[in-house]
């Protein structure tokens, strides 16, 4: 036998419908692609808001320029919510990318599972959340004076909103960690 058929192991063939709902999987390849085009608009929304900032930075008071900046940093944020979603979305749900090697290969990418996604999206969320938690509350120190779009209301909402992201990804982990105590113990006892 050659060395080619000793380490590739035989491949089980599949029927019609197996077949058909293992291939399904590829429908969601239009999907991430989409958010490939939607992380180009991002790009060109970082780059008009960083050209904004460049023409404004001698006219902009220091709040405005925070301001700005944590615009930029939320952008990333968000870009950087993409690509998780999209590497590991593709890589766990559709097929493997083969980076194994590769010196750009995220280190997060080699532990991936839907279980680490769902908890790495979670933080990125609230990541976001407290971008624009920071920003209103930045920008609701004119409340009293009547400079800000905010409410006192809104920034209340938007408060509760940011605590429910904070509980619900506490909420992700306890169960996700539960689920894997489960998990080892299971095999700790097949493995007696």
């Amino acid at each position: 036998m050659s060395a080619t058929s000793e380490v590739l192991p035989k491949r089980k063939s599949l029927g019609p419908v197996p077949m058909l709902i293992f291939g399904s999987r590829w429908l969601q390849l239009p999907l991430y692609v989409g958010l490939i085009v939607a992380q180009g608009i991002y790009v060109v929304l970082f780059l008009k808001e960083l050209w904004h900032l460049f023409l404004h930075s001698f006219d902009f008071s220091e709040q405005q320029i925070m301001l700005a900046v944590l615009g930029l940093i939320d952008v990333v944020m968000i870009s950087n919510l993409l690509v998780m979603v999209i590497v590991g979305g593709y890589e766990t749900f559709v097929s493997r990318l083969n980076l194994q090697g590769h010196p750009d290969e995220p280190e997060w990418l080699s532990h991936v599972n839907a279980s680490v996604l769902k908890i790495k999206l979670a933080m990125a969320i609230i990541g976001i959340s407290s971008i624009h938690l920071l920003r209103t509350f930045i920008e609701a120190g004119g409340l009293a004076a009547g400079k800000t779009a905010y409410t006192e209301t809104g920034v209340m909402w938007q408060t509760i909103i940011h605590t429910v992201f904070i509980l619900s990804a506490i909420g992700i982990a306890y169960v996700d960690r539960i689920s894997n105590i489960a998990q080892d113990e299971a095999r700790r006892a097949a493995s007696h």
